[in-house]
């Protein structure tokens, strides 16, 4: 094209990735790259990276923490609701309790692809704060429902506008983090689930003391918690940044934001569908490691998100210390969430951290289902053990985000990465059956099985990485380093100088 620079067309000569020309043509470079090329590099020296770094994390991190705290808590109000009446009021047996969860993730499941296409497609921060709207709408209107029937459509609804959240936050978390510092940031906004049950329990626990009559107090937890989602989302509409190109930053601070990312070979946008980067994904023996991981581990994660109520309170708890015995699942799980997110960005270990988190939960399951009826102490601690797989999502969220490059690839993959995640959670619930109750051992053994696959698939994933490494460090011996590949919006097949990240 006559108007591209010498630079861009001597990029474009290196490689034929695009065009038979060596030109590539407007739009099939990362977004980064259009903006770089007219910009003056040397403002660089004006900015500080460190304290651009905590400008940006004061920018987006709070909206984001605050999203993923509610869809978690949102999607698990059901679960606080159970033993508060909400069985009893709808007319609702245990396996329609199921099909309600199962509903929810498989409508979360069906929307992955579609969501990912319109995400690339529409600016990302605004198409995440309009679902958040919508899904808060759904929330709130819970408080309406008084039969299987209603509750049901608010649960499909539901899961199509909360199926953004996840792939719209690993891809804006990829457009203004270096790999290394991805762990720490995904397991901030991750920690959400963590503050989340404890948010829920303790309001779940106060409205136990409502006694008037015209509002049932589960009613009321679905209408506070809906209304403030529908503020959060209205706020990500107005204050969260599209990309680091249109962000509130500084000129200087663009360009830096932009630079310092070089090093990640990922890119930062592209608004282009590449039907073959979408096809490469399943053509990539990682998705195929990591799809397994996340579907095995998310079947115990699952299960104990929807029915660890009902499961402490067949300890013999009453109603109101079964939500106080909540609570301690979301300190287990903010612990675990920074320490294993810590450990992964600290010694560049993501498989290895994601490992023992399953670990953890492969005991909790033991404890579950293999001491005696009696041994309810036993039984509590492997419940809150459990709560320990799902911290390794974060941190499995981050190989994605590191290790998989081109912006329609990546979001190929992070919506593969949700299918599969809700694969888990529709098998999770469907475990526990009404039947098995109270003790559910079926459920739990399977919940142990699960667990140890996950810890299998997440130690040959890290082999596999280490493998491919050494495969293109040999391949790449004496090979001159291509000027901007960094930005040209390959995938990390198509660019030799990608590394993985293990």
């Amino acid at each position: 094209m006559a108007g591209d620079s010498p630079q861009l067309a001597a990029a474009g000569n290196a490689v034929d990735i695009e065009s038979k020309t060596g030109y590539l043509s407007a739009g099939k470079a990362d977004a980064a790259l259009d903006f770089l090329r007219t910009e003056d590099t040397a403002l660089l020296s004006e900015v500080d990276e460190k304290k651009l770094v905590r400008k940006i994390d004061w920018m987006i991190m709070p909206l984001m923490w605050a999203a993923y705290n509610l869809q978690y808590l949102d999607k698990v109000l059901i679960n606080y609701a159970s033993v508060m009446g909400l069985l009893t009021d709808t007319n609702m047996k245990t396996n329609e309790f199921s099909d309600l969860t199962l509903a929810f993730y498989v409508t979360y499941l069906v929307f992955e692809l579609p969501t990912g296409f319109l995400m690339q497609r529409l600016p990302t921060a605004k198409y995440l704060g309009g679902n958040v709207i919508l899904w808060g709408l759904m929330i709130t209107l819970n408080c309406t429902a008084q039969n299987f029937a209603g509750l049901m459509t608010l649960r499909v609804l539901l899961g199509c506008f909360e199926s953004v959240i996840a792939p719209a936050l690993i891809l804006i978390t990829s457009m203004w983090y270096k790999r290394n510092e991805q762990p720490t940031r995904m397991g901030i906004w991750y920690v959400g689930t963590g503050t989340a049950s404890i948010m829920g329990a303790l309001v779940a626990y106060g409205l136990l003391f409502y006694t008037s009559n015209q509002f049932r107090s589960w009613q009321i937890m679905f209408l506070i918690f809906g209304l403030i989602t529908i503020a959060v989302g209205i706020c990500i509409v107005i204050f969260m940044p599209d990309n680091p190109m249109t962000s509130r930053l500084t000129h200087a601070e663009k360009v830096m934001a932009i630079e310092r990312l070089r090093e990640n070979r990922t890119g930062i946008e592209n608004k282009n569908f590449k039907l073959k980067q979408c096809l490469e994904v399943f053509q990539d023996p990682q998705t195929y490691f990591i799809a397994v991981i996340v579907a095995s581990s998310n079947v115990p994660n699952a299960a104990m998100s929807s029915f660890t109520s009902l499961i402490i309170e067949n300890f013999g708890f009453t109603t109101k210390q079964t939500e106080l015995l909540n609570i301690p699942n979301g300190v287990i799980s903010i612990i675990t969430i920074v320490a294993g997110s810590w450990y992964a960005a600290r010694y560049d270990q993501r498989c290895l951290s994601i490992a023992a988190c399953y670990l953890c939960g492969l005991l909790g399951g033991c404890l579950l289902a293999f001491p005696p009826k009696s041994m309810k102490a036993a039984q509590l601690a492997g419940n809150y053990l459990t709560q320990v797989t799902g911290s390794a999502l974060p941190m499995i969220y981050s190989i994605a985000s590191a290790n998989i490059a081109g912006h329609t690839k990546k979001v190929t993959m992070n919506a593969v990465m949700l299918m599969s995640f809700c694969l888990g959670n529709i098998l999770g619930p469907l475990t526990f059956r009404t039947e098995d109750a109270p003790d559910y051992i079926p459920a739990k053994i399977a919940l142990v099985v699960t667990t140890a696959v996950a810890i299998i698939f997440s130690l040959l994933l890290k082999w596999y990485y280490a493998w491919e490494n050494r495969r293109r460090d040999r391949r790449q011996e004496g090979q001159a380093h291509q000027e901007d590949s960094e930005f040209l919006d390959m995938t990390d097949r198509e660019n030799p100088e990608f590394r993985y990240k293990p």
